[in-house]
């Protein structure tokens, strides 16, 4: 029950914030957007770090001076990964007029969906791959490491949840489509973390590599989508600002709780 609860918490996250569009009657502005963007990367960067990479490393360190090989094999297969998805799946980035992708006959919202999906993906096996550490008996793995990192992508995707719902609301949307646009885009994170938990469950000695995997694939994320995102237009600071925040925030979560 404890590892169900600590996968769902995320898809929670991404579905209250979707349920924003109830009770906002505008979209979001454009420092609203750049703010809430610097918050997700400080956060997954952070998580990136602290609760994937860091353990990936110490589990390997039977390796000697070779225990980064394991932790930068499955970085690089975790960014190549998201690069080929990026590369086969059509999507359209908030705020953005050109879609990325194959060409496609989909429409404006079904591609923004997509993009914030294809996001969601690497945050669900990071999720699922630290509670099969923790399952497995890992000891650099605990309970509370794994619901530190369940709670700061339940934060980060709060407003993420919003940034797909009122968008989509702005398109012409109905609030109720717009709001389940939002939450379907959070779906696969739990199916995500599933899979990953099932697949680490039967190849515990892949740990090292999974953990490194889905924190390439974060990172792939912050640099190509929520960087440039935060940083457009005037007042890029302000998305430097709450970068640092969340960081700090899922700094703070992880060292505590860890």
């Amino acid at each position: 029950m404890e590892t169900f609860l600590g996968i769902m918490i995320p898809f929670l996250g991404t579905t209250l914030g979707a349920a924003c569009v109830f009770f906002m009657k505008k979209s979001l502005g454009d420092l609203v957007q750049r703010s809430l963007a610097g918050f997700a990367a400080g956060v997954m960067v952070a998580a990136s770090i602290w609760s994937l990479l860091i353990p990936a490393i110490e589990q390997s360190e039977d390796m000697g001076k070779l225990s980064f090989l394991p932790a930068f094999i499955g970085f690089w297969s975790g960014v190549l990964f998201l690069l080929l998805l990026d590369r086969l799946i059509p999507h359209l980035h908030v705020g953005s007029e050109q879609a990325e992708g194959p060409k496609s006959k989909l429409g404006r919202t079904t591609m923004m969906v997509l993009a914030v999906t294809l996001h969601n993906i690497p945050e669900g096996m990071a999720v699922g791959v630290v509670y099969a550490g923790f399952l497995s008996g890992n000891t650099q793995i605990t309970a509370a490491s794994a619901l530190a990192l369940s709670l700061g992508i339940a934060i980060q995707n709060f407003p993420e949840g919003a940034i797909i719902s009122m968008p989509l609301r702005a398109e012409g949307e109905r609030k109720g489509r717009a709001f389940l646009g939002g939450v379907l885009s959070g779906v696969v994170e739990p199916i995500g973390a599933v899979l990953t938990l099932l697949a680490a469950q039967l190849v515990i000695p892949a740990l090292p590599y999974l953990l490194s995997f889905a924190a390439g694939a974060m990172l792939y994320v912050v640099v190509e989508e929520l960087i440039p995102e935060m940083s457009q237009g005037r007042h890029s600071n302000l998305g430097t600002v709450f970068f640092a925040v969340g960081f700090s925030v899922m700094m703070v979560l992880d060292v505590a709780l860890g």
